[in-house]
């Protein structure tokens, strides 16, 4: 007998409804989707992300490149802060902001963007001078001219970082940079006016004679804490007055003072012990930037790739399991303040026979060894880092210039953005509030910065 409805899946039953045909069409469908999905009760190779999300998964997590960006975009922020209270003019139109709050923005706006417009040509790059250039009314000199600026002030402190930063995976820290680089550039200086040597010959014996200071400089604290258990920090610090007082009562001696001039200053250096300028007489970047990267190379070998800086490392990381493996902590503290001393010494050396200066003065050095003590940190420590937050500082030195002539800015706020840009750094778990960062790549960092980064 035929079956009279071939739709019915037996003759016995009524046909099925649309609506009913549906569901069993869509039970179908969800059964075959989950007969397709891997079992994840049973054991087996997870799938690998793609890398799209891997960077996406990473690119709002707290790790060091994030940090340190998140903390440039603080530091711009609060400094943008500290100019509108700071300008009476557009302060003043806060005073009335609910009735007219266009003025107090448009004032604001145009103070913070042409402060760090200008900060940004006089580090970086002028569009202007560009421009000038292409058309014929201006040289290549001006298009350059920020970039050299930037590299002058940033080649001494790669030094002086370097020095800090050496010591720091030694497990000292060395706060006498300062007073090293005081007594390179003394030595420096001395060996440049006072001795009648060939060109070529002349600056290598100037620059030896810098870094010889900053040794001798940086051994006297290395063998007190080897030998006597005295701590670093105050050595150093007592160090850096000695440093300043002598170079003040060294320039007014006889035969080191100009005879033309009464105030104190020294006979200026030879021109055979300069360091050669780069790019002409009429850019400041010298032969001491390329003496800086060269300098980062090799610290960045001696920490990583010699038997030495595997025993600093270890001494560093563990004194006292670094003695029981036979390294000697003694020798090893020795070494790692003479070579923090080399370093700065060049940094000093830089300051009197580069463009910075050509004769000694009480304030020759600056500040470049305290502010090797931020660079240091804002590189984490780490040669190639200490070069671009040397870079960065160079760059905020340079364009603070421009910043405080055409925007009336005050120099000073150039240090506070540095002073907030490694105190932002220094804590990531501010970062991470602020930022709403995720917390375990936080945590890691926390723990790398415990560590020592």
């Amino acid at each position: 007998m035929t079956n009279p409805n071939p739709q019915s899946g037996s003759p016995d039953k009524e046909p099925a409804s649309e609506a009913q045909a549906a569901q069993n069409a869509l039970g179908n469908t969800e059964r075959a989707e989950l007969a397709t999905e891997p079992d994840r009760s049973k054991p087996g190779p997870e799938p690998k992300p793609s890398l799209g999300r891997l960077f996406l998964d990473n690119l709002w997590a707290a790790n060091t490149f994030t940090v340190t960006l998140m903390s440039l975009v603080l530091a711009i922020v609060v400094g943008a802060v500290l100019m509108i209270i700071s300008d009476p003019a557009v302060l003043s139109t806060y005073s009335y902001i609910t009735s007219r709050p266009s003025d107090a923005i448009n004032s604001s706006w145009t103070l913070v963007s042409e402060a760090y417009a200008n900060l940004f040509k006089g580090s970086i790059f002028d569009p202007e001078a560009f421009a000038a250039w292409l058309n014929g009314t201006g040289g290549w000199q001006a298009v350059l001219a920020p970039i050299s600026e930037t590299l002058t002030y940033a080649a001494p402190l790669v030094f002086t970082g370097l020095s800090v930063a050496l010591a720091f995976r030694g497990g000292l820290f060395n706060i006498g940079a300062q007073g090293q680089a005081t007594i390179g550039v003394i030595m420096a200086a001395l060996a440049g006016f006072l001795l009648p040597l060939p060109p070529g010959l002349h600056l290598l014996v100037a620059v030896l004679a810098g870094a010889l200071g900053g040794a001798i400089w940086g051994f006297i604290p290395g063998i007190l804490k080897a030998r006597a258990g005295a701590h670093e920090v105050i050595n150093t610090i007592m160090l850096n007055y000695v440093a300043t007082y002598f170079l003040t009562w060294l320039i007014v001696q006889n035969g080191v003072q100009d005879p033309t001039r009464t105030d104190a200053i020294s006979k200026a250096v030879d021109s055979s012990a300069q360091l050669p300028r780069l790019l002409g007489d009429n850019l400041r970047v010298h032969a001491g930037i390329v003496l800086a990267v060269l300098a980062t190379w090799a610290v960045a070998w001696l920490l990583n790739r010699s038997t030495l800086g595997f025993e600093l490392r270890a001494v560093g990381a563990n004194p006292d399991a670094a003695r029981t493996a036979g390294i000697s902590v003694t020798r090893t503290y020795i070494l790692i303040m003479v070579f923090a001393g080399i370093l700065a010494g060049l940094g000093g050396s830089n300051m009197v026979l580069g463009s910075t200066a050509s004769a000694l003065t009480p304030l020759v050095v600056a500040q470049i060894g305290f502010d090797g003590i931020l660079v240091a940190l804002l590189g984490r420590v780490k040669p190639w880092g200490v070069l671009l937050a040397a870079l960065l500082f160079g760059a905020l030195q340079a364009g603070g210039n421009r910043m405080q002539s055409y925007s009336g800015i005050s120099l000073e706020l150039v240090t506070v953005l540095q002073a907030l840009i490694v105190i932002f750094i220094a804590a990531p778990a501010l970062v991470k509030a602020i930022f709403q960062l995720r917390a375990a790549r936080a945590a890691r960092l926390q723990t790398s910065l415990a560590k020592g980064w």
